[in-house]
Parts: C-alpha cells; structure tokens; sequence
C-alpha cells in the first residue's frame, strides 16, 4: 500500500528519492502537519570541506527548511575526537583540538549556500556538540548514560557485526562512538526540542540508539529517518572521482571541477540525481532523465549547471559551462582551468612533465603519469604527448600549456612573473 503524506517534508522526500527507512512514518508525519519540526544531521570534522557523498544529507536539510522546518547542522567537535567506525575497516586517525576547530571552520562556509541561519522560527542552527561532550564526567555519564544500554544490542548492529565478523580490531573508544551520538539525540532533544534525525542508511542503527535512549531518559517521542547510500549506476560510491575526492569548498576544488564532475554522469544516473541535488520540479527531471543519444548532454550539463549554482552562485556555473565549450569545442583555453602557478625558481633549468602532470593534480603519482603517457592517454597543447622523459623550459612556459589526460580532464601551468 502507497503512503500518502500529509506535510510537504514527507512528500518531498519520497518523491524525490531522499527515503531508505523511517522509524514512525505516520508519527513524524503528523508532526510535521501540526508545526514547525527542529531536525538535525551529524557531520565530523575529519577535513576541511565535506565532499560530494554529504550532498544527499545537505539537501534534506534544504528541503526541511522550504518546507517549513528548522534545520540543525550539528558539528562533531567532540565525536571527531572518538570517530565513526560505522562500516569502516580500520581506525580513523586521531585528530587534535586545533585540527578539529580549523575543520569546523572550513565546513561551515559550505552550509550557509544551502541553509539560511537567521533568528527567524525555522532559521538553521549550527551546534557543536563539543558543547556538551567535552565537560562529561565519566562516572556519572556510565551511571546516568550507559546503563541503558546493552552490549548484546549494540553488538548485534550491522556496522559493529561487519567489522567483528572480519575478526578487525574494534577498539573500545570506537565502540563507545554509538553511545555518544545517541546522547547527541538526547541533549538536542533536550536544549532545542530537535524531534528527528537524519542520516544515511549506515547510521541506522546509530539513530535507533538515540531515539530509545530518549524515550527511556525524558520520555519525549522523536523520530529518525534514513536516506539511501548512494552508488552511480556502475556500483562506484558518489562523491569518489578518478583525480580523488569532490570537496565542496571551492579552495579545495574548483567550481570548474566541481562542474565538471555533474557533466560527466553516467547516463542512467542523470534523471535520479537531478532529483536529489537540484531543486527542479520532478516532472522536468523525469523529462530531462529520459533523453537519448546526444541530447542526454544537453540534460548532463543542465545538471552540472543547477548543482554549480546552487554551492558556488549562477556566474560560477555560467563561467564554468563556458569555459567547457572553448576546451571542448574549440580544444581552446578557458580562464577557468584549474592553473598550476609555478615561479622561475621551481622551473629553473627545467622541470619534467611527469612532474607537472602529477602536480596539476592529473595523475596521482609518477608511475600513474608515465602510464597515462605510455597509453596515450596524455596531451600537451592537444597534441598527443609521448615523450615522458621531456622537461620544459622557462621559455617554453611562457605562455600558458594546456595537459590534457584524457579528453574531459585539463590543467593549465603558467609562469608567475
């Protein structure tokens, strides 16, 4: 039997694909029907930019606020110091206060482009939960906290199962990492009212925690609900590329990149992801998803171009749709390349082109660029380049080189002064 939903929120989310699971359907439902839901989503500091894989839960959140809900990005000052072995097969680095704080700082500029935070009744809060987390007494925290919960249980849930079934070190700090979010649940509950949390399917059972852990602690009713794992259509995870990962902030990826990336989805991808990441009524979505042959670009660039505009503003996408067609239709140079500056003394009597190819961020390694050289995969200045044993010169970079690997990756290297 189909569900019809009463609030906007619910609705939205089915039709646009954002639903894997909810724990009272009907319940959150009906709550949303009758008032304005405070929500939050966990994200740890563990770099300086979220990438691609944390869109999904960006956008719920941006739908939760057009729909008349008050959304919380909840940083974990205090969890990243724990960190998440959900699905993972080894320990997360320990990062230290200062890391912590200076990931805090770069995640947030991402928000603001897709949340409003304002002291209007659904203006967005951004909270760290290092507030609460950091002045725990431990003893007190074991009586009041931990003992209700039990280790069967948490043993029992498929991120810990998964990892102990592969008999791979689960170490006690990690295991504590689920009691700690759901204690996240309580005291937003608790401080801000906040009666849902959102997540990705992996943090199911983490969220199952917390609402149980409320229940028992403050006898108040909240609710949790799951977005699916997203995976391309060939089975690759999102957010992955082959020149590594798709950061959000436009210092770590540029927004020609970051285009770039939404141009190249896989067909079968196109009419699914411009319903998660654009905001572009379902019909149309569904219309554009649908075309063939060479009009399917035509829908692969409209993607990239309402992804762009919505993280890095209209003109990053007008420029960057630009610069594509000169690089791809003219084989010219665009302004928007993603450039390697290098001064005269790096180059000095000259600097090889497996160097360059690697440190305009087209191969990952030396090996990798001399393969890409050795596949013909590799051009300079759109001729092919076969010689990975060449060195270029002040002279020769005196006006810009165009590398290509590839024919939708580019980099420029220019000359400073």
């Amino acid at each position: 039997m189909t569900y019809h939903p009463k609030s906007d929120f619910i609705r939205v989310m089915i039709e646009r694909g954002f639903m894997a699971d909810c724990t009272d359907m009907q319940g959150l439902d009906e709550a949303m029907s009758n008032g304005i839901v405070p929500a939050y989503i966990g994200f740890d500091a563990t770099a300086k930019s979220l990438h691609v894989g944390s869109l999904i839960q960006i956008m719920m959140l941006r739908w939760l606020q057009k729909t008349g809900h008050k959304p919380i990005t909840l940083m974990g000052g205090g969890t990243t110091k724990v960190g998440d072995p959900s699905f993972r097969a080894d320990e997360r680095p320990l990062l230290t206060p200062d890391q912590i704080d200076d990931n805090i700082a770069g995640i947030k500029r991402v928000f603001s482009a897709y949340v409003d935070y304002s002291d209007e009744p659904t203006g967005a809060l951004m909270i760290n939960n290092a507030e609460w987390l950091d002045g725990l007494n431990y003893l007190d925290f074991l009586r009041d906290i931990g003992r209700h919960f039990s280790v069967n249980r948490m043993l029992s849930f498929e991120s810990v199962k998964s990892r102990l079934d592969r008999e791979q070190s689960l170490s006690f700090l990690e295991f504590n990492y689920m009691i700690l979010q759901a204690y996240d649940f309580l005291e937003l509950n608790r401080r801000y009212g906040c009666a849902l949390q959102m997540g990705g399917s992996d943090q199911w059972g983490n969220i199952v925690n917390g609402i149980d852990l409320t229940r028992r602690v403050l006898d108040h009713e909240i609710y949790g609900l799951t977005s699916p794992l997203l995976t391309t259509s060939d089975g690759k995870k999102m957010g992955k590329s082959q020149s590594g990962a798709i950061w959000l902030n436009g210092d770590m990826l540029s927004p020609y990149e970051f285009w770039q990336f939404w141009r190249n989805t896989t067909d079968a991808d196109v009419g699914r992801f411009l319903k998660l990441y654009t905001e572009l009524p379902i019909d149309e979505c569904q219309r554009l998803g649908a075309l063939e042959g060479s009009e399917i670009n035509d829908a692969k660039i409209r993607l990239a171009n309402e992804v762009t505009t919505l993280l890095h503003g209209a003109e990053a996408a007008v420029a960057a749709e630009q610069t594509a067609r000169e690089v791809f239709e003219k084989g010219g140079v665009g302004d928007d390349l993603p450039t390697l500056a290098l001064s005269a003394d790096e180059v000095g009597d000259g600097i090889s082109i497996v160097q360059l190819i690697v440190r305009s961020g087209l191969a990952k390694s030396g090996k990798e660029a001399k393969r890409l050289i050795a596949d013909n995969g590799a051009k300079i200045d759109d001729a092919p380049l076969t010689d990975a044993g060449m060195m270029l010169d002040a002279a020769a970079l005196a006006s810009p080189v165009k590398l290509s690997a590839g024919k939708k990756r580019h980099a420029l290297v220019t000359l400073d002064g």
